[in-house]
């Protein structure tokens, strides 16, 4: 499976979706980047006068590229996108480092394991500059729908 595959089955729409590139993707993790366009929604309310990109959405974007897309390609090709729902059931993340409008983060994961659908990986998300933004671990359930 190529990484424009990956791509194009993620279930999100474009207002929600934290990919920009998949580097890199293999049985063992993923690598991917994205930037922070200044006009974000939830800059305007995060906080007033002073934007900084919200927790949650560092962690969606460190889930999205660290343990979707590498679910995706860990699944192969045993699923359309409309046949694959995601979970995530937990995560601890370390938050070092403030995320600015405007900003490129690189987004590296490494599994863990991937057993019973269940994939649990270690994640971290550096600034262009290599600085550490946050590290953690994720875990997610990847539900395969069957046609029948």
């Amino acid at each position: 499976m190529t990484k424009h595959e990956i791509l194009a089955k993620l279930p999100y729409g474009k207002s929600f979706l934290f990919v920009d590139e998949l580097l890199h993707v293999d049985e063992n993790g993923a690598k991917g980047t994205f930037t922070y366009a200044e006009n974000l929604f939830f800059y305007e309310g995060h906080f007033k006068n002073h934007p900084v990109t919200p927790a949650v959405i560092l962690t969606e974007t460190m889930a999205q590229i660290g343990l979707i897309c590498l679910g995706i390609y860990l699944l192969k090709d045993n699923h359309t996108e409309h046949q694959l729902s995601i979970a995530m059931t937990s995560n601890t993340i370390d938050f070092l480092k403030p995320v600015y409008p405007g900003e490129k983060v690189v987004i590296t994961s490494e599994k863990v394991y991937f057993r019973f659908n269940k994939l649990n990986c270690k994640v971290k998300m550096e600034n262009v500059g290599g600085e550490l933004v946050c590290k953690g671990n994720i875990s997610g359930m990847l539900i395969t729908k069957s046609n029948g």
